[in-house]
């Protein structure tokens, strides 16, 4: 392949006549709206069921000693379903600490996406052969670490996009800025992906932003912002869709705000009921994003008691296999600290490996 400098790639004027609109002022809905896919839907349910499930194991999982910790993504299920299953073949996913849900549906072994919160490595899995990056604890490092691969895509004139999973907690953070920034000005076919779950962790979005919704903010980037309902997975799933096309098609990056709720904890080791009232709560589980999608599909002809159950047996299998993948101690060995730290290890850690053997 012919090397591809900057200056053969389109760039954006100085001056624009036209600039991205503001999102609209409500959030994009399609359920409700009478238009069911009958292929794409029952698909998402069953993702929907087996991703609560998930849930609830590796919550329990936790209590049991076998997870250091578990953020759950309960409540927020539409979200990471619709961003495991909008994506290509060749696209990438760059995923949060909360998003192992999406990496799941994206491909990833459901154990295996939880190797970093069981403690024993940083992941699991070859990004490479999966397309789907480390989960990432510190808030939003992982933004531009996504907007450089999917610039390095452009240069190379390969024909991907890239989704940047965060909460609304990360876009208080300077590298949410910096990403959408370098992404606006480099046209990098990436989409970021807000999680809108209301808190983060104790700190509501009031006290984080002035603006009227975090999707506005990307009208200063210069690309586009959307707003869609955050429960509503068909809603999800179509905005990302048509943002990731839109990505591969070299029109650029956009910003996606979705608009949630975490209905448990932010992790197993907080305590919710100190910054939210069970009432916020039950409101928000009237709208849980798993009976909005069941109540369309019946209404819609598209599930019956039958197919729930099937769904609900599948979930119970895969809850299953995660019991039994987590219930032994893993194996570890010294020499595993020194594995990937250089491709070729230097000196001092060939001599700090022997030191360490001689004390084992």
């Amino acid at each position: 392949m012919p090397a591809v400098t900057v200056s053969e790639l389109p760039a954006h004027p100085l001056s624009r006549t036209a600039v991205p609109p503001p999102p609209d002022p409500e959030p994009y809905r399609v359920l409700g709206t009478g238009r069911p896919d009958p292929e794409l839907w029952p698909l998402l349910y069953r993702e929907l069921v087996r991703g609560r499930r998930y849930n609830t194991q590796a919550t329990a999982l936790t209590r049991q000693g076998r997870l250091a910790v578990y953020p759950s993504s309960t409540g927020q299920e539409a979200c990471q379903v619709a961003a495991g299953l909008a994506l290509g073949p060749r696209d990438w996913l760059f995923p949060s600490y909360r998003d192992t849900l999406a990496a799941v549906v994206r491909g990833l072994d459901p154990a295996v996406a939880l190797t970093l919160l069981r403690g024993d490595w940083h992941t699991g899995h070859d990004p490479r052969v999966h397309r789907v990056a480390p989960l990432c604890t510190p808030l939003a490092t992982q933004l531009p670490h996504a907007v450089g691969l999917a610039h390095a895509a452009r240069l190379r004139r390969d024909d991907l996009a890239v989704l940047a999973l965060v909460g609304d907690g990360g876009t208080s953070e300077g590298d949410f800025h910096e990403a959408l920034n370098f992404a606006a000005v480099w046209r990098a076919p990436v989409v970021f992906l807000v999680q809108n779950n209301g808190y983060a962790i104790s700190v509501p979005l009031a006290k984080q932003t002035a603006a009227p919704s975090i999707a506005h903010k990307a009208v200063g980037y210069g690309m586009p912002g959307r707003l869609v309902d955050g429960n509503d997975a068909p809603a999800v799933h179509d905005a990302l869709t048509g943002a990731l096309a839109r990505a591969r098609a070299g029109e650029g990056p956009t910003l996606i705000e979705a608009v949630t709720y975490r209905l448990d904890a932010h992790t197993n080791a907080d305590d919710a009921t100190r910054y939210r009232t069970e009432a916020e709560v039950a409101a928000w589980r009237a709208r849980d994003p798993l009976t909005l999608m069941e109540r369309e599909l019946r209404a819609h002809g598209l599930l019956d008691d039958a197919g729930a159950a099937e769904a609900h047996e599948a979930a119970e299998r895969t809850a299953a296999a995660l019991r039994e993948a987590l219930s032994g101690d893993p194996e570890l060995t010294p020499d595993d600290l020194f594995t990937h730290v250089y491709a070729e290890p230097t000196s001092q850690l060939r001599e700090q490996a022997e030191r360490l053997r001689e004390f084992s």
